[in-house]
């Protein structure tokens, strides 16, 4: 046989061993800043995202997200039965909206030094609830939305300038609505933050959905779940209110893995 051809027979019997020996893996979202990402694979495979071991589920369901401000690409490992899996996902960057405002009055731009102490206690609190990593799988269902008529006033990434300094970008959805007006659960959860009076976010809640995936919602009225809670989506937990640094009725919501910030119109139906 020409050695040619020889050649050409092993790089092809080669590519067919690897796809017969290799194991599928899914992807659900964009590879772009502030998304949520879902991954499907064998439920027997061992998963790394970056240099983070992620959970996978029973069914074979993973879960991880990428920052605002994410520049490098992810690095995704699949292990099973000791044959591994890398992919190499380039993350795609956005543009935010930036608005400057000049002229206000300083309390307005930094809070006061006496309550640095209070806002590093209840940030810390949060960070405690976002960092759960329990076996929950809600986070694999379709999100709902927290309220049934409410227009879109804020969104994921914008970043205000308030007298020449840069303040922290936005992080969440913000709905106005009327105050008192009911809202639902996004997801199926379990309460693991309830707090009525937190300096900038007022009435506060925070979900788990298992796996790192959080949500929270803010500047509430009203609050009618408890700590250890588990709730149903579409279940009513409370109202809107303009509680915390707020100018005025609205109900801001977030979406995390981990500490990490994600979009969270990447679950809602916003249009």
């Amino acid at each position: 046989m020409d050695s040619k051809i020889v050649k050409i027979f092993i790089y092809f019997s080669i590519i067919v061993f690897s796809i017969q020996n290799s194991f599928a893996v899914e992807f659900k979202g964009k590879f772009e800043q502030g998304s949520f990402i879902i991954g499907k694979t064998d439920p027997n495979s061992i998963v790394k995202i970056d240099k983070k071991n992620v959970k996978v589920s029973d069914d074979g369901f993973f879960v991880f997200g990428l920052g605002r401000d994410r520049k490098n690409d992810v690095l995704i490992q699949v292990l099973k039965d000791g044959k591994l899996e890398v992919f190499e996902k380039k993350v795609f960057k956005r543009e935010y909206k930036i608005q400057r405002i000049d002229g206000l009055p300083e309390k307005k731009v930094t809070p006061p030094k006496e309550v640095y102490d209070r806002i590093k206690r209840e940030n810390k609190l949060i960070g405690d609830a976002r960092s759960i990593d329990s076996d929950l799988t809600f986070f694999t269902k379709k999100f709902v939305n927290p309220l049934d008529e409410a227009i879109v006033t804020g969104v994921y990434g914008s970043q205000r300038i308030l007298n020449g300094k840069p303040k922290w970008p936005h992080y969440g959805v913000d709905f106005a609505a009327k105050e008192g007006t009911k809202i639902k659960a996004m997801l199926d959860g379990t309460v693991t933050m309830v707090e009525s009076d937190l300096f900038y976010t007022g009435g506060t809640l925070i979900f788990d959905h298992g796996h790192g995936v959080s949500t929270l919602y803010m500047h509430m009225k009203d609050i009618y779940v408890t700590k250890s809670q588990k709730v149903k989506q579409g279940e009513i937990i409370g109202t809107v209110g303009s509680t915390g640094r707020s100018t005025g009725p609205h109900l801001d919501v977030r979406l995390n893995w981990f500490n990490i910030r994600l979009d969270p119109s990447n679950v809602l139906d916003l249009n």
